[in-house]
């Protein structure tokens, strides 16, 4: 209870904060429909209202705030529209219909886990040869670091081009995108971990006259696990957020991607804000689920606490 209560508090925090900036967010638009319906609204004029802040027309027209809670296209949607939205997208629409976030979330996360798969088994394979040769240490390293520079929304326009030239579409490029934001923090987790071991235990390996494999599997594989769970954690975030990424500049009418983008099409931002939670829950989910098998993983090696 001791634990569930700070959280709680936070969370009642942030909703009464969000209600209180939906308030200037939709000002504007409340105090013209008021003026439509006849109301009394201060200033009168149009002009004048468009001039004026959104906090002081708020505190001029507080008749009006509760129009600013309940309207269908508003700039920043209400914490209970958002929830209504959730709940008749999920639960009320069946997992095949192309308005299910169920149906779009599954899509998403094919692409996330594939994309998540790849980049995860790349990024330990080249931790590996970092770590055993100096080589590419001194070549290789460098590079991974420079891909990270380039801002994921020029580059992705680019690889779907390229992939749809040779016929690949659909899931592979938005996995391939995926697994471009995941392998680098598993790179450098397991790069780190890895080399965690310290000088003293390589010395006390070699007095045991193990081989450079049992060093290896005995030693620095077990030592980089933790490490390796935290860059997964990470990796399984961003690809998620690549393969969301995959989804916009393909005009793609599925995923949780193509629901953020038919939203800004058509200024529904109810549905924006709703795939946007969508989203960060499903990233919390897989998240949580990672952060399980850490747990699992380090209690059956004996150093799980």
């Amino acid at each position: 209870m001791r634990a569930i209560f700070p959280v709680l508090t936070v969370v009642v925090v942030i909703v009464a904060l969000w209600y209180a900036a939906c308030v200037p967010m939709n000002i504007h638009f409340a105090v013209t429909q008021a003026e439509r319906a006849g109301q009394p609204v201060t200033p009168e004029g149009a002009r004048e209202r468009r001039e004026m802040g959104a906090i002081p027309l708020a505190l001029k027209n507080p008749s009006v705030w509760g129009d600013t809670f309940a309207q269908d296209k508003p700039r920043l949607p209400a914490p209970h529209q958002v929830a209504v939205e959730l709940w008749e997208t999920t639960v009320e629409k069946k997992v095949t219909s192309k308005r299910s976030l169920i149906f779009h979330g599954w899509i998403t996360l094919s692409a996330t886990l594939l994309g998540f798969a790849i980049g995860s088994v790349a990024g330990v394979l080249l931790a590996v040869g970092i770590v055993h040769s100096r080589a590419m240490d001194m070549s290789v390293m460098p590079w991974a670091i420079a891909s990270q520079t380039i801002p994921i929304l020029a580059i992705a326009p680019m690889i779907i081009v390229v992939l749809n030239s040779v016929g690949l579409q659909g899931l592979v490029p938005k996995a391939i995108i995926s697994a471009y934001l995941s392998f680098f923090p598993v790179v450098v987790g397991m790069v780190k971990g890895l080399r965690s071991p310290g000088a003293m235990q390589i010395d006390q390996m070699r007095t045991w006259s193990a081989s450079a494999n049992q060093t290896f599997w005995k030693l620095r594989m077990p030592a980089s696990v933790p490490y390796l769970f935290a860059s997964l954690k990470i990796g399984i975030a961003a690809s998620l957020v690549g393969a969301i990424v995959g989804e916009l500049p393909t005009g793609a009418v599925r995923g949780l991607g193509a629901r953020l983008l038919t939203g800004s099409y058509y200024g529904q931002t109810i549905q924006i804000w709703s795939a946007l939670f969508a989203t960060a829950i499903l990233a919390a989910a897989l998240v949580a689920i990672v952060a399980g098998l850490e747990r699992v993983t380090l209690k059956r090696m004996g150093v799980g606490r």
